[in-house]
């Protein structure tokens, strides 16, 4: 667990996502660069009544902070109460796994399935924002980092102001302040090293070649 540039607050979002020791990852940048990959996360907030609203969102982490835009018809932005704890829900690759690969099974058959994953929580206070300024900066930077190496790249500036400031009415932005990071990579670290080379080369035949790599390396 890591609290971005200040340390989280004793108590504060107490609930986090199940990490047994041996799945931690606790390599910041390379949370950072699992989302960054990943560029998509699901906003997960609780509204007035004590139901929980999700929405999947293209994101931006920088620093202490990640931004992302719902559109304005989406009824879960009005629930959102200024400063409400909000959680960021980030996935990566993830597999089944047969037990048939496993070594175990012809050694003493106690095995059962279970299921391969990576992900990133990202937990703080959200804000919702109807600026246009904040807009406009918002949708910039997130079409920039995704045109960003293409050829011809697109820009934000590329369109008739007019027709911008028509489609920024029709968003809102949100903002979180990141104060708890929980990063995990559930990649059969706690099976034998004959189980896991079991694992990965099944991976491999079923034409996984980045599921394998992770349980060789048990990375993100």
């Amino acid at each position: 667990m890591w609290a971005p540039e200040a340390e989280a607050k004793p108590g504060t979002y107490a609930r986090t996502m199940y990490v047994p020791h041996f799945n931690r990852i606790d390599d910041l940048d390379a949370a950072r660069a699992f989302v960054h990959e990943a560029s998509v996360a699901t906003l997960v907030t609780t509204g007035p009544d004590g139901a929980p609203d999700a929405t999947l969102l293209p994101i931006l982490w920088h620093g202490d902070r990640v931004i992302a835009h719902f559109a304005r018809a989406n009824e879960h932005w009005k629930r959102i109460a200024d400063g409400a704890p909000g959680l960021f829900v980030v996935y990566g690759p993830d597999a089944y796994v047969t037990p048939t690969w496993y070594a175990a099974k012809a050694e003493h058959g106690k095995v059962v399935p279970t299921w391969n994953y990576s992900a990133v929580q990202l937990r703080g206070p959200v804000t919702v924002y109807e600026d246009a300024a904040w807009l406009d900066e918002a949708v910039t930077a997130l079409t920039d980092r995704h045109e960003a190496g293409r050829q011809h790249p697109w820009a934000v500036s590329d369109a008739p102001d007019k027709y911008v400031h028509g489609q920024l009415r029709a968003i809102v932005g949100v903002e979180m302040r990141v104060e708890r990071v929980d990063a995990k990579a559930k990649w059969s670290q706690n099976r034998s090293d004959a189980d896991r080379s079991g694992v990965a080369a099944g991976f491999e035949t079923e034409g996984r070649p980045d599921a394998a790599a992770r349980v060789r390396d048990g990375s993100l």
